[in-house]
């Protein structure tokens, strides 16, 4: 009965050491990957925000720039697109695409001093600016949590928990390579 008793005690302690290890990897990912959602949210909540200056800024700018309309529709048709876009990929191309089409909306506000005086327009202008510093912010914010989980993915023994439990690397938010010829915005007016 004694021997039989340290049996049953000795298979309890092995499977706890090896039991416990594998939950608290995979509670582990469960909070890392909450993380990356919950950083991945907030590129969402800014880039909504950005959108819904958007249409103000365009209706600004439509009321003194009304020879513009080929700019003014690009900035309407990247706002769609990235309203729609669904992946961290998608989501940064129609970003970039957006940011382009806003370089150009912006440009041309050089060629109007009454548009540029405009209250609403400067106020539009400020929202977008800070709205632009925390997109950057989220992005960052995300692509750290993500590189956190995908590291915590590809080490041992975390990689044995990722592939258990079908906890996949994650997708970085890589700004697209046409964003790197954005043209410059002078959001001061100062650029002359």
């Amino acid at each position: 009965m004694k021997k039989g008793l340290i049996a049953i005690v000795t298979v309890v302690i092995l499977l706890a050491i090896l039991v416990v290890p594998v939950v608290s990897s995979y509670n582990g990912f469960v909070t890392a990957d909450e993380n990356v959602e919950k950083s991945y949210a907030q590129i969402e909540n800014q880039l909504q925000r950005r959108l819904d200056l958007i249409p103000n800024l365009v209706n600004t700018v439509k009321g003194y720039a009304t020879h513009e309309k080929e700019v003014i529709e690009s900035v309407s048709d990247a706002r769609a697109k990235l309203a729609g876009a669904g992946s961290p990929a998608d989501k940064a191309n129609a970003d970039a695409e957006l940011s382009n089409a806003l370089s150009r909306l912006l440009a041309i506000s050089e060629n109007y001093p009454d548009l540029k005086a405009n209250e609403n327009f400067q106020q539009l202008m400020d929202e977008l600016a800070g709205t632009e510093n925390r997109i950057a912010v989220a992005r960052q914010d995300y692509n750290d949590q993500v590189s956190s989980f995908n590291k915590k993915a590809k080490q041992f023994p975390g990689n044995i928990t990722a592939k258990m439990f079908n906890f996949d690397q994650k997708e970085y938010f890589k700004a697209d390579e046409t964003a790197k010829d954005a043209p410059p915005v002078d959001f001061e007016g100062d650029g002359e």
